[in-house]
């Protein structure tokens, strides 16, 4: 539990380029699953198919997470679905982009 409270501190250090808001506030990420030999999977959506970033962003992520002492390795999986919308997005984000 503690190991993935940490990856969520990291992954909200990432952000969007187009949106003020890091990925696990804006709900790109939909789940952390971790081995017990430390190996990470995330499973993450972009805001669209053809968002600007699908080829950086989710490396991001994957090496951010990776390059933490306590874990072994990280691998992101890129998912669809369920589609995302503004939703998925934490009241903290919804305020931050004036959805509230």
């Amino acid at each position: 539990m503690e190991l993935e409270n940490n990856i969520v501190t990291v992954l909200k250090t990432i952000y969007d380029p187009e949106i003020p808001v890091d990925v696990f506030e804006l709900g790109l990420i939909y789940e952390i699953r971790i081995s017990e030999d430390r190996q990470v999977d995330i499973d993450m959506t972009l805001t669209s198919p053809n968002c600007p970033v699908a080829e950086t962003l989710p490396k991001e992520v994957e090496d951010k997470v990776k390059a933490m002492e306590e874990v072994e390795a990280c691998k992101v999986h890129i998912v669809f679905d369920p589609p995302w919308d503004k939703d998925m997005m934490s009241e903290e984000a919804k305020l931050e982009l004036g959805f509230m």
